[in-house]
């Protein structure tokens, strides 16, 4: 996997932490809003954004995966999330 700070690393340096969506407001939710933020996923077919985590260096970064075959198509920095969001 690319690393947008290291470069090219064996996948077994990563650990991938879940999709990429809006937070939510814990203290402003009822208990049941919270609960399906923490627990219930979408789990689509195709091209997801997740959280990764380069664990060696502790970076967090952002790929985009294709959840039918796994195949990384891209990964950056959570920095250029909105520039990417605003082209789309």
């Amino acid at each position: 996997m690319n690393c947008p700070l290291n470069g090219p690393r064996n996948i077994s340096e990563f650990t991938c932490l879940g999709p990429v969506h809006d937070a939510v407001d814990a203290q402003s939710v009822g208990d049941a809003a919270w609960c399906h933020y923490l627990f219930y996923q979408e789990n689509k077919a195709g091209i997801i954004r997740e959280w990764w985590r380069h664990t060696p260096s502790n970076y967090y970064f952002i790929a985009e995966r294709h959840t039918v075959t796994d195949e990384i198509i891209a990964t950056y920095s959570a920095s250029e999330l909105p520039r990417i969001e605003n082209k789309s």
